[in-house]
Protein backbone atom coordinates (compact mmCIF):
# COMPACT_ATOMS: atom_id res chain seq x y z
CA UNK A 1 0.00 0.00 0.00
CA UNK A 2 1.33 3.40 -0.76
CA UNK A 3 -0.31 6.58 -0.05
CA UNK A 4 -0.39 9.72 -2.69
CA UNK A 5 0.05 13.13 -0.98
CA UNK A 6 -1.95 15.79 -2.58
CA UNK A 7 -2.69 19.93 -2.76
CA UNK A 8 -5.76 21.46 -3.50
CA UNK A 9 -6.20 24.68 -4.33
CA UNK A 10 -9.68 25.41 -4.44
CA UNK A 11 -12.32 24.67 -2.27
CA UNK A 12 -14.04 22.68 -5.34
CA UNK A 13 -11.89 20.89 -7.85
CA UNK A 14 -10.83 17.52 -9.38
CA UNK A 15 -7.25 16.48 -9.54
CA UNK A 16 -6.71 13.63 -12.60
CA UNK A 17 -4.51 11.22 -9.99
CA UNK A 18 -3.95 8.60 -13.28
CA UNK A 19 -0.10 8.94 -13.66
CA UNK A 20 0.15 8.59 -10.22
CA UNK A 21 -1.71 5.58 -9.84
CA UNK A 22 -0.26 3.85 -12.78
CA UNK A 23 3.23 4.46 -11.07
CA UNK A 24 2.30 3.05 -8.00
CA UNK A 25 0.62 -0.52 -9.71
CA UNK A 26 4.19 -0.61 -11.42
CA UNK A 27 6.06 -0.69 -8.86
CA UNK A 28 4.01 -2.88 -7.44
CA UNK A 29 5.13 -5.68 -9.27
CA UNK A 30 1.61 -6.57 -10.18
CA UNK A 31 0.62 -8.47 -13.73
CA UNK A 32 -2.97 -9.06 -12.87
CA UNK A 33 -5.09 -7.76 -10.28
CA UNK A 34 -6.82 -5.39 -9.05
CA UNK A 35 -5.75 -1.56 -7.73
CA UNK A 36 -7.83 0.31 -5.15
CA UNK A 37 -7.38 4.00 -4.80
CA UNK A 38 -9.27 4.90 -1.16
CA UNK A 39 -9.90 9.03 -0.23
CA UNK A 40 -8.90 8.95 3.46
CA UNK A 41 -11.24 11.81 4.00
CA UNK A 42 -15.34 12.87 4.21
CA UNK A 43 -14.93 15.75 2.81
CA UNK A 44 -13.02 14.23 -1.04
CA UNK A 45 -14.11 11.24 -3.11
CA UNK A 46 -12.43 9.27 -5.65
CA UNK A 47 -14.22 8.48 -9.44
CA UNK A 48 -12.90 7.55 -12.71
CA UNK A 49 -14.02 9.94 -15.34
CA UNK A 50 -13.44 11.27 -18.38
CA UNK A 51 -9.50 13.01 -19.10
CA UNK A 52 -10.11 14.59 -21.92
CA UNK A 53 -11.80 17.33 -22.22
CA UNK A 54 -11.57 19.32 -19.41
CA UNK A 55 -15.28 20.94 -19.66
CA UNK A 56 -16.55 17.05 -18.59
CA UNK A 57 -15.32 18.14 -15.30
CA UNK A 58 -16.33 21.67 -15.12
CA UNK A 59 -19.86 20.63 -15.79
CA UNK A 60 -19.25 18.31 -13.31
CA UNK A 61 -18.57 20.73 -10.60
CA UNK A 62 -20.80 23.19 -11.93
CA UNK A 63 -23.89 20.51 -11.82
CA UNK A 64 -23.29 19.72 -7.88
CA UNK A 65 -22.91 23.18 -6.83
CA UNK A 66 -26.21 23.53 -8.40
CA UNK A 67 -28.16 20.04 -6.83
CA UNK A 68 -25.87 20.69 -3.71
CA UNK A 69 -25.45 24.31 -3.05
CA UNK A 70 -22.74 25.63 -0.17
CA UNK A 71 -25.52 27.08 2.41
CA UNK A 72 -28.89 25.55 2.89
CA UNK A 73 -30.95 26.80 5.70
CA UNK A 74 -31.37 23.10 6.95
CA UNK A 75 -28.04 22.33 7.10
CA UNK A 76 -26.77 21.31 10.77
CA UNK A 77 -23.17 20.69 10.72
CA UNK A 78 -21.55 23.48 12.32
CA UNK A 79 -18.29 23.73 10.47
CA UNK A 80 -19.92 24.65 7.81
CA UNK A 81 -19.39 22.23 5.00
CA UNK A 82 -22.16 19.60 4.68
CA UNK A 83 -22.25 20.31 1.19
CA UNK A 84 -19.13 19.15 1.05
CA UNK A 85 -19.91 16.06 2.83
CA UNK A 86 -23.32 15.05 0.78
CA UNK A 87 -21.37 15.73 -2.64
CA UNK A 88 -18.31 13.10 -0.93
CA UNK A 89 -21.09 10.65 0.04
CA UNK A 90 -22.68 10.95 -3.62
CA UNK A 91 -18.85 9.97 -5.22
CA UNK A 92 -17.85 7.75 -2.66
CA UNK A 93 -14.52 7.55 -0.83
CA UNK A 94 -12.61 4.83 -3.53
CA UNK A 95 -13.01 3.30 -6.93
CA UNK A 96 -11.70 -0.16 -8.10
CA UNK A 97 -9.59 -0.70 -11.10
CA UNK A 98 -8.71 -3.84 -12.49
CA UNK A 99 -4.75 -4.57 -13.68
CA UNK A 100 -4.08 -6.40 -16.44
CA UNK A 101 -0.60 -6.81 -18.38
CA UNK A 102 1.06 -4.95 -14.79
CA UNK A 103 -0.82 -1.82 -16.07
CA UNK A 104 -4.49 0.16 -14.82
CA UNK A 105 -7.48 -1.24 -17.52
CA UNK A 106 -8.83 2.01 -18.20
CA UNK A 107 -10.51 3.23 -21.33
CA UNK A 108 -9.34 5.37 -24.06
CA UNK A 109 -10.68 8.31 -22.34
CA UNK A 110 -11.03 7.30 -18.57
CA UNK A 111 -8.91 8.91 -15.82
CA UNK A 112 -9.01 8.55 -11.92
CA UNK A 113 -10.15 11.45 -10.03
CA UNK A 114 -10.05 12.92 -6.18
CA UNK A 115 -12.56 14.62 -6.23
CA UNK A 116 -12.01 17.78 -3.75
CA UNK A 117 -15.23 19.61 -1.95
CA UNK A 118 -13.62 21.17 1.15
CA UNK A 119 -10.45 22.96 -0.21
CA UNK A 120 -8.07 24.07 -0.55
CA UNK A 121 -6.08 21.34 1.04
CA UNK A 122 -3.68 18.41 1.59
CA UNK A 123 -5.49 14.94 0.87
CA UNK A 124 -4.38 11.85 1.05
CA UNK A 125 -5.00 9.05 -1.02
CA UNK A 126 -4.17 5.25 -0.67
CA UNK A 127 -3.19 2.80 -3.52
CA UNK A 128 -3.32 -0.96 -2.48
CA UNK A 129 -2.75 -3.45 -5.45
CA UNK A 130 -3.50 -6.67 -5.04
CA UNK A 131 -3.03 -9.69 -7.61
CA UNK A 132 -0.36 -11.99 -8.95
CA UNK A 133 3.09 -11.04 -9.66
CA UNK A 134 4.91 -11.06 -12.87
Amino acid sequence: METLLLRTTRRAQMLEVTGRVREVVRRSGVAEGLAVVQSTHTTAGVTVNENADPDVVHDLLAKLERLVPRDEAYYRHAEGNSDSHLKSSFFGPSVTVVVTGGDLLLGRWQGIWLCEFDGPRERRLAVQVIGSPR
